[in-house]
């Protein structure tokens, strides 16, 4: 059995993708705090410094602001380099570059200069870490033109959506939910294998309901599909993947399908990429919804304490109530 058929992790499958990229081409290089020596801190770069040497895989000083600058501007001269934030809570130290001049690169310079360059961070919580450790923030990138948004929530959606996410031609924000990083093995296609940016995966078929959800809610959502079959309810899961650009084509032609929809995410509730969701399938499909757009998701709240963390995730129950309020129940 290649080392790619053997099933991997979701932190398996993202080592294995810049393993497969670095190796493929040259220009692709990783940096960050701790991304050598100790492989990362959740050892998603393990033993790549090994393999490709300190040029290519840097430990960088512990900051964010400058770990951001440099990969604008190495993705700029020619490079395709992959950076790393420990957390998405440290991520705000990297807005100057990344809205101010990664987003920009493209429009400022007429198309002469482009931003090559992935930005990867864990996010989201259910690790029982602090809250700089477990934000859920992307929809402030999602806000911003230029900058694309991607969330796998499988070793193959990872593995796939990282692969094009380093060869696409402007700066992906890369965000992978930590809680789901070991907790589902996946035998991964070969290393040709890539998943198509800004496209919605239909994970699941059905007739009577639409749940819309992405990231480490996948699993939740897929047990409260798989109850719901059970009482008769067919439900369509659709995994988002690409939050920016949103893929509402397929979003909008399952709740024509359906005529029900439920939108479930674990970031806070107001102004959220579940709002966004909402307001176009309440404009779009208004007159062909049997029921109001339900959401659930996070509080608007800083992530809590450990002790009241699995509060403010998004559980079975509260997902499984928002599909019976959207048939009346």
């Amino acid at each position: 059995m290649s080392e790619a058929a053997e099933k991997k992790t979701l932190i398996e499958a993202v080592n294995l993708a810049l393993d497969h990229a670095m190796e493929e081409d040259r220009d692709v290089v990783v940096l960050g705090e701790d991304v050598g020596t100790n492989g990362g801190v959740f050892r998603a770069t393990q033993g790549l410094k090994d393999k490709y040497g300190l040029r290519r895989v840097m430990d960088t000083p512990l900051a964010e602001t400058l770990i951001a600058g440099m990969t604008v501007g190495m993705s700029t001269q020619g490079m395709k380099p992959v950076a790393e934030i420990q957390f998405m809570g440290f991520i705000f130290a990297c807005m100057e570059q990344l809205i101010g001049h990664a987003a920009r690169m493209r429009n400022r310079t007429r198309g002469r200069l482009t931003c090559p360059m992935v930005v990867r961070a864990p996010f989201g919580g259910g690790i029982h870490a602090p809250e700089h450790h477990s934000e859920s923030t992307e929809a402030l990138f999602a806000h911003i033109p230029g900058l694309r948004v991607v969330i796998p929530s499988s070793p193959v959606r990872a593995y796939g959506l990282l692969r094009s996410a380093i060869e696409n031609p402007d700066p992906v924000i890369f965000l992978e939910p930590k809680r789901i990083y070991r907790v589902q093995k996946q035998v991964l296609p070969d290393s040709d294998f890539r998943l198509p940016l800004d496209t919605c995966f239909t994970l699941r078929e059905g007739s009577d309901l639409t749940l819309v959800t992405w990231g480490a809610c996948v699993r939740e959502c897929q047990e409260v599909v798989r109850q719901l079959a059970e009482e008769g309810i067919s439900v369509e899961l659709i995994d988002v993947a690409t939050i920016k650009p949103l893929d509402m084509d397929t979003i909008l032609a399952s709740v024509r399908k359906t005529g029900r929809c439920v939108i479930v995410h674990e970031a806070a509730r107001s102004f959220g990429v579940g709002a966004e969701i909402a307001a176009r399938v309440s404009t779009d499909l208004f007159h062909e919804l049997h029921a109001p757009v339900e959401r659930v998701a996070g509080y608007d709240i800083t992530m809590p304490y450990y002790r009241m963390e699995k509060h403010y995730l998004p559980d079975e129950n509260r997902i499984r109530q928002a599909c019976l309020q959207a048939f009346g129940n």
